[in-house]
């Protein structure tokens, strides 16, 4: 990864990323390397790496680095086996031991598309046959914006199998969030919801919120349907692949 890093890179970087004083990834470093180069490194090294290696890339200072570090975890995860009878895989390391490696590191999983690259592929992959309890847990009671994120973006995998129960419920828990980046989180995963079953996204945005998460919600708006209440980043991204008439019509407030 040092010997990748891009200097010509970093300002850049460093704005999309928003490190800048009061911003969400305030204070990050950058060694100026692109994705597809991280990915190439991982590509390139990820068999080999032992827990220590993943313990010191996951808290460098250095944004790349940390990406680095959750991109081969996710790679060790797929090849590695589950159940202490078996053989850990690959890297020495078991699915459970990933797992606890993830989730004893949230600090370090500060920035969007930290938690976007690994949380689903790991985390989702992990819980398709478990309690999904955690994911809420995040949602409702994440220390940072970055767990709660965690806690809808991981139903990216359940949405894939066809299941999509907890992305609207984990949706209600962070409806009303204040900060723009879950607004985004909860409307993309809401409309990857609707691309497997429009009619169901239709039935989430058209009800009103239930009774157990009322609190959460304005209370001017508590009579409303979902859609009329929401932020409007929310309801653009959860509609934007709906005809542009029905589109319009929920973004008017008439349907």
């Amino acid at each position: 990864m040092q010997r990748l890093a891009d200097p010509s890179q970093v300002a850049g970087l460093s704005r999309f990323f928003k490190t800048g004083p009061g911003q969400y990834g305030e204070g990050d470093k950058f060694l100026g390397i692109k994705v597809p180069g991280t990915r190439q490194a991982v590509k390139e090294c990820w068999k080999d790496l032992t827990m220590e290696d993943l313990e010191e890339c996951i808290s460098s200072e250095y944004h790349e680095v940390r990406l680095a570090a959750l991109l081969a975890l996710v790679e060790i995860f797929k090849h590695s086996k589950s159940g202490p009878k078996l053989a850990p895989g690959v890297a020495g390391i078991s699915k459970e031991q990933c797992v606890q490696f993830y989730l004893s590191h949230t600090d370090y999983i500060n920035n969007w598309d930290l938690v976007d690259l690994s949380c689903y592929p790991l985390l989702g992959v992990w819980l398709l046959d478990k309690d999904r309890s955690l994911l809420y847990d995040f949602a409702r009671n994440g220390r940072t914006i970055w767990e709660q994120r965690i806690g809808i973006v991981s139903t990216m995998t359940f949405i894939r199998e066809g299941q999509l129960e907890d992305t609207f419920a984990i949706a209600d828990i962070l409806l009303y969030h204040p900060h723009d980046l879950i607004h985004k989180a909860v409307g993309w995963l809401l409309r990857e919801a609707g691309k497997r079953d429009r009619a169901a996204l239709e039935s989430y945005l058209k009800g009103v919120m239930p009774d157990g998460d009322i609190s959460v919600m304005p209370d001017s708006n508590r009579a409303s349907s979902r859609y009329r209440s929401m932020p409007r980043t929310t309801l653009r991204y959860a509609i934007e692949k709906f005809p542009e008439s029905l589109r319009q019509l929920y973004l008017s407030g008439k349907v």
